[in-house]
Order: structure tokens, then sequence, then C-alpha cells
């Protein structure tokens, strides 16, 4: 059942309407929410998926299944990370507020709707810069109780952030705060659907609402994830412009010393910098946007013991 969360007037006689699909009825609540981001659509294709599979197969559904595919409809609409009328990141505006504004309230009303829930998985594409295997994000003071509900997703790698680097007005950060469990996954690159990376995350999903005692469909088997922190993940950054042209693919094992790419210049036919890796491990994010200035990011490894 379509169920409208928050509605809201814009000009020229305009609405904007926030809506989630509620399949199923009674027992243990499971949110699957994505679209925080309007040029993220990674998340569409899922819930697209499990939409279906559930409605083809209610037989198999023991509880309730929230899903929220338009966080940010306007931004979807408009091809805009952020919501277009204010230009504002909606990720930043957790948990909001009823009397703030615009996006303050509507970050209210979706905290309030979805709190409380078994777990919740809150699915992010990487932006048009970058590509990212499929991973899912843990803030390390919440690692012991959501580390094992991540390795249910199904996803290749699990990251550990600091605490110091997590943001508290984050969706998933509001949500853990008030006990209810919250998942972050990245995967894929901003503005485009990777449907292998989507269906490996619809199995994740079943695996973590069989484990809750949810799912009584099948399930194919999951990936053990690598699992690493802070402290194992090396970056690449650009130390100027050019362009960057990648000499490794995506989710490739590199070795110390290697060349992942360089930073040419097409003006002058020059090499501007050879880019090698620092350790050997997984290559698990990759430049996709080739134009790079000083300090852009073109890479990041997780180190992997010999």
């Amino acid at each position: 059942m379509v169920q409208e969360v928050v509605r809201l007037p814009l000009a020229v006689g305009e609405e904007l309407a926030i809506r989630k699909n509620r399949l199923g009825e009674g027992g243990k609540r499971f949110c699957v929410v994505t679209g925080t981001h309007g040029d993220e659509l990674e998340g569409q294709y899922v819930v697209w998926r499990l939409n279906r599979l559930l409605t083809e197969h209610p037989e198999w559904l023991c509880g309730t299944v929230d899903l929220y595919p338009a966080l940010n409809p306007l931004g979807i609409s408009t091809i805009t990370r952020g919501i277009p009328l204010c230009d504002l990141d909606m990720n930043r505006t957790f948990p909001g507020s009823e009397t703030g504004s615009m996006s303050e309230y509507i970050a209210a009303k979706l905290t309030e709707d979805l709190k409380g829930a078994a777990a919740c998985v809150d699915i992010h594409a990487s932006n048009i810069f970058l590509r990212e295997i499929p991973q899912v994000r843990v803030n390390v003071n919440t690692a012991s109780r959501l580390v094992p509900m991540a390795k249910r997703l199904n996803m290749d790698f699990i990251w550990v952030h600091a605490a110091a680097t997590v943001l508290e007005s984050t969706l998933a950060y509001n949500l853990n705060a008030l006990d209810t469990p919250t998942l972050v996954v990245e995967m894929g690159v901003g503005m485009r659907l990777t449907r292998s990376y989507g269906d490996q995350l619809l199995n994740g999903l079943l695996s973590l609402m069989q484990s809750l005692g949810m799912w009584k469909g099948p399930v194919d088997p999951i990936t053990d994830p690598l699992l690493g922190d802070d402290g194992n993940v090396s970056f690449l950054n650009a130390s100027g412009p050019g362009i960057f042209v990648p000499c490794v693919g995506h989710a490739a094992r590199v070795e110390k010393g290697q060349e992942v790419g360089i930073v040419a210049d097409p003006l002058t036919g020059e090499i501007r910098e050879t880019l090698k890796s620092p350790v050997s491990g997984l290559l698990f994010t990759l430049r996709e946007y080739p134009v790079v200035y000083e300090g852009s990011l073109l890479a990041r490894i997780l180190e992997l013991q010999a």
C-alpha cells in the first residue's frame, strides 16, 4: 500500500510529496530507503526489484517492509544532488525539526516515520566522479551491533569509520542514536545503474530479512565480505590538474609500487604525475570522471595482508 509520509506546498500551486510503499503487516518492520541524493540512482533499481518480489510472493514475507524509493524527489527530478530549492544536502539536515525550515521539517517527519524499525538499510551510490565496489559503511561506535548485520548484506567490503569522521547530521547516525539499527550501503557511480551490484544487494536484503525471521523464501549464498577500518585504507590524490588515465580496472588487486594511473596534460602532451599504489590490496574506489585538480581523489585501496 502506497502511503504518504510528508506533503508540503511549493510555488506555483505545486506540492512536494514523499511516499513509501508498505508491504505485509504486523510483526517486525524492515525499512529500505534511497534517493537522499538526487544524483544517486543505484538504489532505485534495488527498491524496484524488492518491490516486485514482495508483491509476487507475499507468502514468503513475515512482517512489514517499508520501501522509500525517493527521499529527495525534487533532486531526482532535476538531476541534482541536493534539494534544488535551497541547494542543500539533505543528508546534512537530520534529525530535523518540525518547527524549522522546509528541509528540517521533512527530515523530522522522515526520522519519526523510520524510527523503531528492526533494521533499516540506507542505499547510496557514489557521485559522478567516483566508482565504488558494493560496501557497507559503519561507525566504529556502532560496529559491535551493526557489523554482524552488515555481513548479511552480501557486500564485498565493510568499512568501519572512526567516530571523528562520521557526520552527526546524517540519517543513519540519527536513526542509530534512536536505537534503530541502520546500515549505509555505498556502491556504483552517480547517475547510473549497475544491475549486477543491485542484484547482489537484493540477495543481501533477503539474507538480512531471513536473519530477522522476516523472510521464508529462497536466498542465494552470500559473499563473505572483507573488513577494514581507516587504518588500512590508503588514498591516492592528484597533486595538480590534468586528465586522470587509469591503467588498472576497478576492484583490481594491486601490488605495492604498482602503477595505478597517470595525470596527463593534453595541452603539452606531458605526463604530470604517475600514481603508484602505496600498499598491496584491493582498489575499491576508482576515479570515474577524468578531469582532476590538486587534491582530487583518484583511488582508495584497502590494504590486504599477504
